[in-house]
């Protein structure tokens, strides 16, 4: 029996610091904190991206763009995830579906959503129903909860390519 699907999950945080745009799932967000980290810290593409390594066993964002790594300074997130996409699918895995949760208690992101959900749908070339925007507060309750991190986490369905698929019932 061939390996036709594997899922994978990614997690992602960064603090909330003045003087940063603040950038989720490709769209900005205007809010007067941003996101702390080396690149642009989508912690959403981030998640996303960590979830599709993961699901095609190709390791970490961590490992491929290390934030000692002057290169991936202030690097938009957007060019990450096309970067690990293309890995993804050069190892012959295409992914189905992602359903992710963005943990924030401020801003409220209820009219962000549909934009967010465009443009993974985008980023990755799936359709925007194939992609779950889920947004939950920390009701006040730890880091999250007092404003100080947003987090997200994220599950992604990819599937084997034709070729691969072939490829691996015939040599099983």
């Amino acid at each position: 029996m061939s390996d036709r699907y594997r899922v994978g999950l990614g997690e992602d945080s960064h603090r909330l610091v003045r003087a940063r745009p603040l950038i989720l799932g490709g769209v900005r967000i205007p809010y007067e904190y941003g996101l702390a980290g080396h690149s642009d810290a989508d912690v959403v593409l981030h998640a996303v991206a960590d979830a599709l390594l993961g699901a095609a066993g190709l390791g970490d964002i961590g490992e491929l763009f290390p934030d000692r790594d002057p290169t991936y300074k202030d690097v938009e997130s957007t060019v990450l995830l096309a970067d690990v996409l293309d890995r993804v699918r050069q190892a012959g895995w295409q992914p189905v579906n992602v359903d992710l949760v963005i943990h924030a208690q401020r801003p409220s992101l209820s009219e962000y959503k549909p934009k967010i959900q465009q443009r993974i749908a985008e980023l990755l070339g799936i359709p925007a129903n194939a992609v779950g925007v889920k947004a939950k507060t920390g009701e006040g309750v730890g880091p999250v909860g007092r404003g100080e991190v947003i987090r997200c986490h994220a599950v992604v369905l990819v599937r084997t390519t034709d070729n691969q698929a072939t490829d691996a019932e015939a040599s099983g």
